[in-house]
């Protein structure tokens, strides 16, 4: 009851106007960038972190919690309209709809995408309301060493096993956790990495690295790529709902919501772990299977509903535990940090309005969301016809104007040069950028709870292992890399079979 309790108190708060032009403006922004082709949500809360400095961080959460629902939401018409999957959650919709929208079912497929999000987000996002407070209540209980392993899993999973390559995925990590050593030890006062600059004894900001690798490493990636000649958007076509609709869309938008939403929980479960499981399982109970390939509706449904439940899932560790699980969620704990808060099991006591109208938000974001994808689908469409040069130079120069403004200080542009190139070559070369991140935010939080752990033991290292929830939490490593590995396989053989 005091969860409903505090749910409430923050509607209250998120229906205050201010906040629902700021929810309404979030969702915009995410399902704008969704539906572009190569510019995602991480990208987008990274490029808007220093530009809403003036605002206080309910605001501020608000906006980045609508920027990641709506991208999640959009990148389904790129997929479809386009073949072109913004992000690589949106792959599988891609297989089915695409295949729709040629055979002239297009307003289906759309509509199937726009509906199942709504609903998967909603129940996940009422899982996430039950679930966070009482994970976070157990949290508070954790010591030191507790910590360690949680951050040693996600560190290994989020390096392991995003990307194409562990190795990649490590090195990526260890790049992370180079740059988050970079500045003044707390404990020794001595400096390290600075290279003899001033400005670098207070660390390389996150904010500075996440515009850096996100936007303009992203950008100048993807502009390398660009398409020549004009875009080719195949028409939206036929009924937008029948009655075979939605005899065939519900059950699969229900099954979707409960395969994404555990798998987002896990450290580098994600969304496309989940879409490939739900195409997969579709596929299988499906009384049509030789449809799929050729446009069916039930390969929209599910991965679209498991792409939203997962990305409520990864909520769950991002705000009871503090551990970022994707490229979005670590940028998301940049901005928490930006204002100084920390999100963990403490959040839930210490910043409880603020986290209770963030939750809020999201069920109203839902509602907006649908209103936005289905009668203004037209104008998503008008979107893609941006002149790219246009578009990626406005980033470019918004990502710089945004970093200058965080310290206003000139060298803070020269080390957003170099990490946006160092985060070029990382995407051009198949260096997963997620992990850089995830190293950086987490790397010092992880050697404070180091070394507190081996303070409390004078100085025995078995104290790292020896706790009851360390070693459970490193068993449950061993067998989250198992699995991981095993649902890996399974989804390129289903790739291979598609």
């Amino acid at each position: 009851m005091d969860s409903i309790t505090a749910l409430l108190e923050g509607f209250a708060t998120a229906a205050q106007p201010a906040y629902l032009l700021y929810a309404l403006l979030g969702v915009t922004l995410g399902t704008a960038v969704g539906v572009l082709p190569g510019i995602g949500p991480a990208m987008t809360v990274a490029l808007l972190l220093p530009l809403t400095y003036s605002l206080e961080p309910t605001a501020a959460l608000i906006i980045f919690a609508g920027i990641y629902y709506g991208g999640m939401y959009g990148g389904s018409t790129t997929s479809i309209l386009l073949n072109t999957p913004g992000e690589s959650a949106s792959i599988v919709t891609a297989l089915e709809g695409n295949k729709m929208a040629k055979a002239g079912r297009g307003a289906a497929a759309l509509a199937t995408a726009a509906i199942g999000s709504f609903v998967a987000g909603t129940i996940a996002t009422v899982l996430l309301t039950l679930l966070a407070p009482t994970i976070a209540d157990v949290a508070v209980q954790l010591g030191p060493a507790d910590y360690v392993a949680l951050m040693v899993v996600a560190f290994t999973t989020v390096a392991a096993l995003l990307g194409s390559s562990p190795v990649r995925g490590l090195a990526s990590l260890g790049l992370g956790l180079f740059i988050g050593l970079v500045g003044t030890d707390t404990l020794s006062g001595q400096q390290r990495f600075t290279l003899g600059v001033a400005t670098m004894a207070d660390g390389i900001d996150v904010v500075v690295v996440a515009v850096g690798v996100f936007a303009v490493g992203e950008a100048l990636y993807v502009a390398s790529r660009l398409r020549h000649g004009p875009i080719e958007v195949i028409p939206i076509g036929g009924k937008w709902f029948t009655r075979d609709f939605w005899a065939r869309s519900w059950k699969p938008w229900l099954r979707g919501t409960f395969i994404g939403f555990p798998i987002g929980t896990v450290p580098a479960g994600g969304a496309d772990v989940s879409t490939f499981l739900s195409y997969a399982a579709e596929k299988k109970l499906s009384k049509r299977p030789e449809e799929f390939g050729k446009g069916a509706i039930e390969g929209v449904a599910g991965p679209e509903a498991a792409n939203n439940a997962a990305a409520a899932g990864v909520l769950v560790p991002l705000l009871t535990l503090g551990l970022p699980t994707t490229a979005t969620a670590a940028v998301i704990v940049a901005a928490f940090q930006s204002y100084g808060i920390q999100p963990g099991p403490l959040l839930f006591t210490n910043n409880s309005a603020m986290v209770w109208a963030l939750i809020a938000s999201l069920y109203i974001g839902n509602v907006m969301l649908l209103v936005l994808n289905l009668p203004l689908v037209k104008i998503w469409v008008k979107v893609l016809q941006i002149p790219r040069p246009y578009l990626y130079a406005g980033i470019l120069l918004f990502a710089a104007l945004g970093t200058y403004a965080v310290n206003f200080v000139v060298d803070d542009l020269i080390v957003l040069l170099v990490i946006g190139v160092v985060g070029f070559f990382m995407r051009r070369h198949g260096y997963p950028v997620a992990p850089l991140v995830v190293g950086l935010i987490l790397g010092p939080m992880a050697e404070e709870q180091v070394r507190r752990t081996l303070q409390i033991s004078e100085g025995s290292l078995s104290a790292l292992v020896t706790s009851p929830f360390a070693a459970v939490a490193y068993s449950v490593l061993v067998v989250l890399l198992a699995v991981t590995v095993v649902l890996r396989l399974r989804r390129k053989k289903s790739q291979v079979m598609v």
